[in-house]
């Protein structure tokens, strides 16, 4: 049975996809206005992104695309989505010139050896600006932690959080620039914070379903804040294998040997081996012994020496 839209939800479309595509928020426009997409997805779901908007959208024309950080699982639809609709796209402020000048180091596409195919920008979406479509508006609010350059979009008068990767309903992305050596949990506890002070409804999160529990949502975060505080190596070793399923989502299925190739061309992932004393003797052992807890856990599967997403 279809429910009904809650009211402060009227007026957007919500796209939840699954772990290797960032969620989808369609905010339509007033008439002839044309509508804005929020994120776009990972480009090896891009024909999967250009099917669900092209549904959603339902013959509205479609304006613009805004991205709310510049992961490759929330900007790599953007270029399919270009070829499609000709529409503008808003980027951050932070990395306006690396994508001018498409530096995958700047954008962390080769530290992570991710995959994202190059997309133009048009125009920045500035911390401290609004974002207006149809009726609504959206305060442009920085939400630095997860990534330095990230944004959340707050509609105040209904209570409407697009949060992407600052607060999910069990958490928040990995804090990125700690992996760097970069200080950034104090950022999250800020962004955290911010949350609290905000009139919040609803939390549109970058991965998962919609909230309204945002009290529970923000315990639950700082718990986990908490435990990467007291133990930095947890964040690592929760990253590493973040890092090492999402390439998988990426391709699927991956020989034993390639696998530990490319964990070893990874400079992120070299970083994390570095610091964690280096496990397993070697770079390709601690792939192993990776691969190994990720089984066990349910989430990889080995099959014949293959590793596999399941």
């Amino acid at each position: 049975m279809t429910q009904p839209t809650p009211a402060a939800l009227e007026g957007l479309t919500f796209l939840q996809r699954g772990w290797l595509s960032s969620n989808n928020v369609l905010l339509h426009g007033a008439p002839g206005e044309g509508a804005t997409l929020v994120d776009s997805g990972h480009c090896a779901n891009a024909d999967q992104t250009l099917a669900l908007v092209r549904h959603a959208l339902a013959g509205e024309a479609l304006a613009r695309v805004v991205n709310t950080h510049l992961h490759s699982d929330h900007c790599g639809g953007n270029a399919a989505l270009q070829r499609e609709f000709g529409m503008a796209v808003a980027i951050p402020p932070g990395l306006w010139d690396a994508v001018q000048r498409w530096d995958e180091d700047e954008l962390s596409y080769r530290p992570t050896r991710q995959r994202c195919e190059r997309f133009s920008a048009d125009a920045v979406l500035a911390p401290g600006s609004t974002l207006r479509c149809g009726a609504r508006a959206w305060e442009v609010l920085a939400a630095p932690g997860h990534d330095p350059h990230s944004v959340m979009l707050f509609d105040a008068a209904q209570g409407v959080l697009i949060s992407a990767d600052a607060l999910w309903e069990n958490g928040f992305g990995v804090v990125f620039p700690e992996l760097d050596g970069v200080g950034a949990y104090d950022d999250v506890a800020a962004v955290l914070a911010l949350i609290e002070r905000l009139p919040v409804q609803w939390v549109l999160p970058g991965h998962g379903a919609p909230f309204e529990d945002v009290a529970g949502a923000l315990a639950r975060a700082r718990s986990r804040l908490a435990g990467f505080r007291a133990d930095p190596a947890r964040h690592d070793r929760h990253a590493a294998k973040v890092l090492l399923k999402f390439h998988l989502l990426e391709e699927r299925a991956q020989p034993l040997p390639a696998l530990r190739a490319w964990l070893a061309a990874a400079p992120l992932m070299q970083g994390m081996w570095l610091r964690l004393g280096r496990p397993g003797a070697s770079v390709e052992g601690w792939c192993d012994l990776l691969v190994a807890e990720l089984c066990a856990a349910g989430v990889l599967a080995l099959r014949d020496g293959v590793v596999c997403d399941v």
